[in-house]
């Protein structure tokens, strides 16, 4: 038996088995998976040395733990048909949107699943992973699971009620980080800055702000006021953005992604 099966084998997929691998915490030949895409299994493959499913089913005979990575509109056809094969089976899943209550209309009560929210960041050991505190993964299992994301960044369990919200917020948030990075940079492009060079500056600058925030515990707003002077540049810079609604345009999108 495999420690690890994956059935579908995309971008976070992939990163989640490759960084496992790259950290040590699990060996590729413990692994197997399953992908339509012949030609990404075959390059999975030859990274980590990780076994070929013939399908869907297989995959779930062979492995300890079960991963769905699917697209979310494609879940329910791997998980209907595999109904009885997945019965006293742990299935771990990360297609947004599909909720444990949703797989338990689907599958048989003896199915023990979790849901999880990784993010795209995970792909540079940076990710933010979400664990649903509603399983009913075994002890061993659960701490297998926070061991395999933990490999991959930081994991935080968040009770059923507020998966929506924390996938709103770390799943959601990566692309409009990218948009302000990209924003930043454009500034200093306008007034003579290489583009190379203003992406370096503008995202290295997000990534230290956010490990300030992450490790020293402060509060954001002691943080904004220490680097603002008074009647210094930064200060300037806070006020053009509060008049332009940058706060509200940010939680703002946090519940238009919320509330979909």
């Amino acid at each position: 038996m495999k420690k690890l099966g994956f059935i579908g084998m995309g971008n976070m997929a992939s990163a989640i088995l490759l960084g496992a691998v790259n950290a040590g915490f699990l060996k590729g030949e413990e692994t197997i998976a399953f992908d339509l895409d012949a030609t990404k299994m075959a390059d999975m493959n030859a990274k980590c040395s990780m076994t070929v499913g013939a399908s869907a089913e297989d995959v779930i005979k062979q492995s300890d733990i079960v991963l769905i990575a699917v697209k979310p509109i494609h879940v329910e056809g791997v998980v209907v048909p595999n109904k009885d094969v997945l019965k006293n089976k742990p299935l771990l899943s990360i297609a947004a949107g599909w909720s444990i209550a949703r797989y338990r209309e689907l599958l048989d009560a003896s199915t023990r699943v979790c849901a999880i929210m990784p993010n795209t960041p995970a792909m540079v050991g940076e990710g933010m992973a979400l664990i649903d505190m509603g399983n009913n993964l075994t002890a061993d299992e659960l701490a297998f699971t926070k061991g395999l994301f933990s490999a991959l960044g930081e994991v935080e369990e968040l009770p059923s009620h507020l998966m929506a919200t924390g996938a709103a917020l770390s799943g959601c948030a990566p692309a409009w980080v990218y948009m302000m990075i990209e924003a930043l940079a454009d500034g200093a492009v306008l007034h003579g800055m290489p583009r190379a060079t203003a992406y370096k500056l503008a995202s290295q600058t997000v990534l230290g702000s956010g490990k300030m925030v992450r490790d020293t515990g402060q509060h954001p707003g002691k943080l904004k006021d220490d680097v603002c002077s008074p009647g210094g540049i930064t200060i300037r810079g806070v006020q053009a953005l509060e008049a332009s609604g940058f706060r509200a345009a940010v939680m703002d999108a946090v519940s238009a992604a919320f509330q979909k």
